[in-house]
């Protein structure tokens, strides 16, 4: 059978094709220090385990909504007017399978063939494949480590042309952990003002920041940018409920109505007990975040201090997210070279930055156990004196 042209456009996803080698690596033995997978190593909070218990207790294993069980989009539009300021009901939120597909629903509800989606690099790998399966086309606009990789309202401005449909924004950031002051959105906003663009605010990472970093939700910023911005999110990064699949999507009714049409034609509602365990993790003190992220800081500045001691290697401190995104340029490899050589030389495993828009540079995540971390840090120190030698 002679496949779509869109599957070809689309590139696999490296971030799962690196940690899917490190297992594999692992299953045979091998000790591999992984810093592939942007998954918290925390198990999820007791009081989100026992309520989804309890909704399976209860019998709350059958069909639901499309949109999502009332309660979580009820409290989803809470959290939203509490923490964010963002004035949404129930009828503004869907609750999807991650926040994966709340940006796939986003895309294929919005997005034509000939539209232009805006997206500064480096980014996540999934938004240009997107993008592509949407039929749309992504416009990359690179960023630099002295920008601290984030996009001006210049480059913003410049980018955007009559077909321009979507900017994507992404704060704090994966793969940098960068993020923007509330000044800095306030500045992007006002160009989304001016010119009428739609912005898609990925705020997935939004409690995870360190050293007084705030975040800003974008359509907080003034009534016009509330009207054109939709946020997605969900659960897993904060709550460490990566494989509990829920996430959500809050915008203006009709696209919420879009999405949700999409979305009852693949995969309807869901994971019904899930959705209860969400409810849990909105309704109840958040100690459990608190905790998670000083460990995060933790291991944040372990890292940091390892590379001060490296050669070849420069990393900006991120204020946000769990992740680092150093330089390495200076060791004349590409950043598949790189990790190729660096999983099978010293069996540690990071992500290519080509992956995310960005050659010279490569993902490391510190959401795994400071063990592991030590450990590959000094397998990593010993890479780069072999390369630099």
């Amino acid at each position: 059978m002679k496949l779509a042209a869109r599957v070809e456009q689309v590139s696999p996803s490296m971030t799962l094709a690196i940690d899917a080698k490190a297992k594999a690596m692992k299953a045979d033995g091998i000790d591999v220090c992984s810093f592939s997978a942007g998954e918290p190593d925390f198990d999820t909070p007791k009081h989100i385990v026992e309520a989804a218990k309890t909704a399976l207790d209860q019998g709350k294993t059958r069909y639901g909504p499309a949109a999502g069980e009332l309660k979580l989009r009820e409290a989803i539009a809470q959290k939203l007017q509490r923490d964010n300021s963002l004035c949404y009901g129930p009828e503004n939120i869907l609750v999807t399978n991650g926040g994966k597909q709340s940006l796939f629903n986003l895309m294929l509800a919005t997005i034509e063939p000939g539209d232009e989606v805006i997206i500064p690099a480096p980014y996540w790998v999934s938004y240009p494949e997107m993008v592509k399966l949407a039929e749309g086309t992504p416009i990359i606009v690179p960023t630099t480590l002295e920008s601290g990789f984030k996009i001006s309202p210049d480059q913003l401005q410049q980018a955007i042309t009559p077909k321009t449909k979507l900017f994507v924004f992404n704060s704090p950031s994966n793969p940098t952990g960068m993020v923007y002051t509330p000044d800095e959105v306030r500045a992007i906003a006002k160009v989304v003002e001016e010119t009428g663009i739609w912005v898609v605010a990925d705020e997935i990472y939004e409690k995870i920041l360190y050293d007084g970093a705030e975040h800003l939700s974008m359509g907080a910023v003034s009534p016009e940018a509330y009207e054109r911005t939709i946020v997605s999110s969900g659960f897993a990064k904060t709550y460490a409920m990566t494989g509990w699949r829920v996430g959500f999507l809050a915008g203006p009714v009709p696209i919420i109505k879009a999405a949700t049409k999409i979305q009852g034609h693949s995969t309807s509602n869901v994971c019904t007990f899930s959705q209860y365990g969400a409810i849990a993790a909105y309704s109840h003190p958040q100690d459990c975040v608190q905790e998670m992220v000083e460990a995060f800081a933790e291991r944040r500045a372990f890292i940091l201090n390892c590379f001060d001691a490296m050669p070849g290697i420069t990393c900006p401190k991120p204020n946000g997210a769990f992740y680092m995104f150093p330089s390495i340029g200076a060791t004349g490899l590409t950043s598949l070279e790189f990790c190729d050589r660096l999983l099978d030389e010293q069996q540690v495993a990071a992500v290519p930055g080509i992956a995310f828009g960005a050659d010279d540079c490569i993902r490391m995540s510190y959401a795994t156990d400071m063990d592991t971390i030590q450990r590959g840090m000094e397998r990593l120190s010993n890479f780069l004196h072999a390369i630099a030698s």
